[in-house]
């Protein structure tokens, strides 16, 4: 592992730790270059970046290319994968063309189960992009409000909500019956 070390214009004191490559793209986007006056050094240690200006504080590490990004998702393509996928006909009769807020704000959550592997949960907030997207607008506060009130026994929530953090929902098991249920046209429960 690399370490570096970089003083910045306003005098904090910022050291880097990680492979050559992360320290390397870090010194990059700071705009301090290997050849530069700013003071740098190397040498092997641990995997953290920290900060130092009067107290130390651990900033997050940087992943790796192969586990997603939660910053990064790709709400477009569950757009995509809504308009496209085999029971796009179904999901559009009974979801889009229908008033159900609950079934309007469990879709993305649906496409990302059946489609994506479940491999991340979806805010409040992209759900709204993505409904918003599909021409089917449910606003952010609606959305959160469905998702904790009365779509709560579909969903899985990844904390506890607190009020200015998110929380991401996965589709439960419950959920996942719900949802193929209305899809078929087959649910008798009433949600809206």
């Amino acid at each position: 592992m690399a370490k570096g070390s970089v003083t910045l214009p306003n005098g904090t004191v910022v050291q880097i730790e990680g492979t050559a490559v992360e320290v390397r793209d870090l010194l990059e986007f700071y705009g301090v270059a290997s050849g530069s006056s700013k003071s740098t050094r190397t040498e092997f240690a641990g995997s953290t970046v920290s900060r130092k200006s009067g107290r130390s504080r651990s900033a997050p590490q940087r992943q790796s290319q192969t586990e997603p990004s939660k910053t990064s998702l790709d709400l477009s393509e569950i757009v995509k994968l809504t308009k496209n996928c085999d029971k796009a006909e179904d999901i559009e009769r009974h979801i889009l063309d229908r008033s159900s807020q609950v079934d309007r704000t469990l879709l993305p959550l649906y496409i990302v189960h059946e489609h994506l592997r479940n491999t991340f949960g979806l805010s409040s907030g992209e759900v709204t992009t993505i409904t918003t997207d599909l021409g089917v607008p449910v606003s952010q506060p609606n959305a959160s409000r469905t998702l904790s009130g009365t779509a709560a026994k579909y969903v899985i929530g990844d904390r506890v909500r607190k009020k200015g953090q998110p929380v991401r929902y996965k589709l439960s098991r419950r959920g996942l019956q719900y949802l193929q249920a209305v899809i078929r046209g087959t649910s008798n429960e009433n949600a809206s």
